[in-house]
């Protein structure tokens, strides 16, 4: 604790869904991760629950849609 507030454990906030191959292809989409470009860029400045809803509805519907 800092000056009595409780600082979140880095396992308790989403990590991201980068795999590291960061391309986008033709639809704009990470070949890696299927997120947007903008979505890349507004990653850091996502709350907690955009990122979760981001990576537990989103990408799951996108890369269900890309087989």
């Amino acid at each position: 604790m800092a000056d009595g507030m409780a600082i979140p454990s880095s396992t308790s906030l989403p990590l991201s869904p980068c795999t590291g191959v960061c391309r986008l292809d033709a639809r704009g989409l990470c070949m890696g991760c299927l997120r947007t470009g903008d979505e890349i860029a507004r990653w850091s400045t996502m709350s907690t629950a955009q990122k979760l809803w981001l990576m537990d509805e989103v990408l799951p519907t996108r890369e269900a849609r890309s087989e």
